[in-house]
């Protein structure tokens, strides 16, 4: 599009999280009028750390904004599998994308202020709660929580696994369970008793459960996570110390006394749900990015990184496009195929031996959450 079209667009982006402030950032670049509506009161990020791949960073190098990720993050060289029991099964090292561009590991509250941060004042709208979208063709209107209505020429839908956006236009199937739990908290190094001493992200794999080890050395944390196959898929389960403790069993007792530790009111707990792939993300003036297109397991480590690389993607549509119909069908031919893969892959985190333990005669749920 010629830049005088991109800076008479104006664009709606639906949710404030990784997908929704890097589409901003990307977008606004581009001389488009950009606002953020998003349905909390406030940003607060829960859960832990995540690796920002080099394709990723070098995204944040485009867009001016790579020395502000850098300063709150990690970097790492290398991502090391191991038995339960600490004995080595791979060391890799991160993809390269260029000598200067590194994987960062970085915590998830410090990467959406980092990237709410960069984005000019008065931009992004909270305590917006969408209740409906409508797709007028070359414009759509949105309808907010206490009658708020905005319209605009493009509508980004960045907000979530359960997207209102998604399920009025596009899909209306719910998340997926995927028959296991995460339980996530941050401690200090100190008390990861000597088993982080460098930057590197190590994974720790028993039967039925995964034990990740992701240091934030710049906060003199690390972030501790546990991965366990369980049937039950209630939204936000009940779990207590001794169910975590059970998860760990056979493990280095290194790991074993860091959960034995943990203080479980600073434990983020959740029953882990991906959706099935959507077969069109988008409309003539409403396009899904992240999480709510192709909301992923975290097994391959891709969720927010995924939703960066669609911000920078729709971006480089518009720009190369002859109209933001044309630029919303390339941006999709562009990236499901890649998203679809890795939904695919992510799916394959346990052997069927360690889900036959767990569901025994059975696959897990697939049908929405209870609340």
């Amino acid at each position: 599009m010629q830049l005088s079209d991109l800076k008479h667009l104006k664009i709606a982006v639906v949710g404030a999280g990784y997908g929704g402030a890097a589409a901003a950032k990307a977008l606004s670049l581009l001389g488009a009028d950009v606002d953020v509506y998003e349905q909390a009161s406030r940003i607060r990020e829960v859960g832990a750390g995540i690796g920002l791949r080099p394709a990723t960073m070098h995204r944040f190098r485009e867009w001016g904004i790579a020395d502000a990720i850098a300063g709150v993050s990690s970097p790492s060289d290398f991502f090391e599998i191991l038995t339960a029991t600490a004995e080595p099964i791979t060391k890799e090292a991160w993809p390269a994308f260029g000598e200067l561009t590194r994987t960062h590991l970085i915590h998830r509250g410090d990467f959406i202020d980092a990237l709410l941060g960069v984005l000019p004042e008065g931009m992004v709208h909270l305590g917006h709660r969408l209740e409906s979208v409508q797709d007028k063709g070359d414009r759509s209107v949105l309808t907010f929580a206490g009658g708020r209505t905005v319209e605009a020429d493009l509508v980004v839908g960045a907000d979530g696994i359960r997207s209102v956006v998604r399920s009025q236009l596009f899909s209306d199937q719910g998340p997926v369970f995927s028959g296991e739990h995460a339980y996530r908290t941050v401690i200090s190094v100190d008390d990861a008793h000597g088993m982080v001493t460098d930057d590197n992200l190590r994974m720790y794999i028993g039967r039925g459960t995964k034990v990740y080890l992701l240091p934030l050395r710049h906060r003199n944390q690390v972030s501790f996570d546990i991965t366990a196959l369980c049937p039950d898929g209630t939204w936000a389960p009940r779990v207590t110390k001794d169910d975590l403790l059970a998860t760990v069993e056979g493990f280095d007792e290194r790991l074993v006394n860091i959960t034995r530790d943990l203080d479980m009111d600073t434990v983020n707990i959740r029953a882990v749900h991906d959706i099935d792939p959507v077969g069109t993300w988008h409309s003539d003036s409403v396009v899904l990015v992240g999480d709510a297109a192709h909301s992923m397991l975290h097994h391959q480590g891709q969720g927010a990184n995924s939703a960066i690389e669609d911000a920078g993607a729709l971006a480089d549509a518009l720009r190369r496009a002859d109209s933001p119909k044309e630029a919303l069908a390339l941006y999709q031919t562009t990236r499901k195929p890649v998203t679809d893969e890795l939904q695919r892959i992510s799916r394959q985190g346990w052997t069927e031996e360690e889900i036959a333990d767990v569901f025994p005669g059975q696959k897990p749920a697939t049908t929405a959450p209870k609340e």
